[in-house]
């Protein structure tokens, strides 16, 4: 399965930004997906993660209430909303997804996540 992450760009503080992420080559209903970011001279952090389903989703205490994971299944793609960004948002943002996974397996060190390229999100002050 490959995976396509689009809609990063630079904005303000305060505003917001949608992150897809489109999967080919499987169905997108097998995977659990998620996002997780890297900042300049830090190590790859989870951000966000929803079941195969939608029914349960999982979020970093730094983006609960200011971020929204979401997915269509049918249009085998995945969102991030992001609301109220903060400068220390900035980072590139990475999509994955786990074949038959729980949000709880969407962790940074499972080796069986497939990973998206990164789109970068900057957010200026």
């Amino acid at each position: 399965v490959q995976l396509q992450a689009s809609g990063g760009g630079l904005v303000q503080a305060g505003d917001s930004l949608r992150l897809s992420c489109t999967v080919s080559g499987g169905a997108l209903s097998h995977y659990a997906v998620g996002w997780f970011r890297q900042a300049p001279g830090k190590e790859r952090e989870f951000v966000t993660a929803i079941s195969r389903s939608g029914d349960s989703t999982d979020y970093a205490d730094s983006v609960k209430g200011r971020f929204t994971i979401s997915r269509d299944n049918a249009k085998n793609t995945m969102y991030l909303q992001m609301n109220s960004l903060k400068p220390e948002d900035t980072a590139v943002y990475y999509c994955a997804a786990g074949f038959w996974g729980t949000v709880a397996t969407m962790t940074i060190t499972n080796r069986n996540l497939r990973w998206g390229q990164g789109t970068q999100v900057t957010v200026s002050s």
